[in-house]
């Protein structure tokens, strides 16, 4: 494998140096195709935030990557390597939401245990404090909330102070300040140098802090870009109002892409809002709460999505 890895790992300039590689990655389960001719290059410094419904395959190239699984069929890297092999384990870290740890030991000792694994660690008080861990050190792992636990994974993930870090939805579980300060965490590691891999549903997340995007749908990729380039691949605008008026009859107007329910209001995505919005005063009287935005990353992710079933 060693080989055909090295055949299609070309030199790059420093300053776009792949992290990791895959060329026309395909993946069976059965008869189901997780994964089909799947390309995607990691480059150093960069944060790339993988996207995708249940089921798209994120899961699968994660595991890939990380040499927790074996391909069916293309070539992977990383760090010009077999990503199973002990020399690129050392240098990568991870964060998933399937990893279990023993509850009885402490906060401190799980840090301790995972950085011994690595041959050069963080300090223990360093990676405690970035972690936001270290008044909650002497606790154990079973005591802790949902959130605090989340930090304690992702203190084990970053602990080997790795070049390469995968992140599988790092926040679930948190408050809004426990996220933004994991933000602020992940943007210090990215300033350092480091690449990471970033799986989440929070699509205003990978919109604060993704470089390039990357949406999977039934195991292809359907779309890569900056979040810039993401939102203005789907044109348009966004309609928010109360009305009366029924999801089915509002999907007749022309320029209507999409319906969708927001609370107690509607969604409306639309080419042109203009002339959407006056035939929706003219059906509705009672129409209220109107609100017309440019479409956002939610936006595009749906279209896109939607539009490839």
């Amino acid at each position: 494998m060693s080989t055909a890895i090295a055949e299609f790992v070309p030199y790059l300039a420093p300053q776009q140096a792949a992290v990791a590689r895959t060329r026309n990655l395909t993946k069976h389960y059965g008869e189901t195709t997780a994964l089909k001719n799947v390309n995607v290059e990691l480059r150093s410094g960069e944060l790339l935030a993988l996207l995708g419904p249940n089921g798209a395959g994120k899961t699968t190239l994660v595991r890939i990557l990380l040499g927790l699984a074996k391909t069916d069929g293309g070539g992977v890297s990383v760090f010009g390597a077999d990503p199973r092999s002990l020399a690129v384990r050392s240098r990568v870290g991870a964060m998933l939401q399937v990893a279990r740890v023993p509850e009885t030991l402490k906060v401190s000792e799980h840090v301790r245990l995972f950085s011994a694994y690595y041959p050069k660690p963080l300090p223990i008080q360093e990676t405690l404090k970035v972690a936001g861990l270290e008044e909650i050190k002497d606790q154990r792992f079973g005591e802790l909330s949902g959130g605090q636990k989340q930090r304690v994974m992702f203190a084990l993930a970053i602990c080997g102070d790795p070049d390469l870090l995968f992140l599988d939805e790092p926040t679930v579980g948190m408050d809004v300040e426990a996220r933004r300060l994991m933000w602020s965490q992940i943007r210090l590691l990215i300033a350092r140098g480091k690449t990471v891999l970033l799986t989440t549903h929070y699509l205003n997340e990978a919109d604060a802090l993704a470089d390039r995007i990357l949406v999977l749908q039934h195991g292809s990729i359907i779309a890569e870009g900056t979040p810039s380039e993401i939102k203005a691949s789907v044109a348009g605008k966004q309609i928010r109002c109360s009305t009366r008026l029924e999801q089915e009859e509002i999907l007749t107007i022309p320029g209507v892409r999409s319906v969708t329910e927001d609370r107690n209001a509607l969604l409306i995505q639309v080419n042109t809002a203009e002339p959407v919005v006056r035939e929706l005063l003219r059906r509705d009287e009672w129409l209220s709460d109107l609100e017309i935005t440019n479409a956002g990353l939610e936006e595009a992710f749906l279209s896109l999505t939607q539009g490839s079933n």
